[in-house]
């Protein structure tokens, strides 16, 4: 069963807000199994007043991040939980991150995850981000859930 989901659907299920916020739509998402979600990239991003002011490119890091916030989506609505403030997803571990294409105002880029396992409140994903049908970046990612105290 695919579901679609907008922004403010999205943000009841990530405690990312503005900036850091960067998921703006799922287009698919599949509890238990995938999610497909969209970034669009403008020349508005607070990032590339610094990276960088000449020839403005979306940090690699970013774009993990936003996987992995698409990941987060996934993660709490195959368990059918909403984020709360005593309950977070944080990354364990990214491996064999690889970016392959530059990703620049006016790109939307097309985030793909898949969960390969969940054990324990440890997620491990299967993570693409992509251009069209140019691959942007790929990556394995790992999450844990965690309380935390405040």
């Amino acid at each position: 069963m695919s579901q679609m989901l907008d922004v403010m659907e999205i943000m009841k299920h990530l405690p990312h807000r503005y900036p850091f916020l960067l998921v703006d739509r799922v287009l698919e998402l599949e509890p238990g199994k995938s999610i497909k979600a969209l970034k669009n990239v403008t020349i508005n991003e607070p990032f590339f007043q610094g990276h960088f002011p000449t020839y403005p490119v979306m940090p690699g890091v970013l774009i993990l991040e936003a996987l992995a916030q698409a990941a987060g989506v996934l993660s709490f609505k195959t368990v059918t939980e909403q984020p709360s403030e005593e309950t977070l997803y944080f990354f364990a571990g990214i491996d064999n991150a690889r970016f392959k294409r530059q990703v620049v105002p006016g790109d939307q880029l097309t985030l793909y995850v898949e969960i390969v396992a969940h054990k324990r409140g440890i997620w491990k994903y299967k993570a693409t981000a992509k251009v069209g049908d140019e691959l942007a970046a790929e990556a394995d990612l790992m999450c844990a859930q965690r309380e935390v105290k405040r």
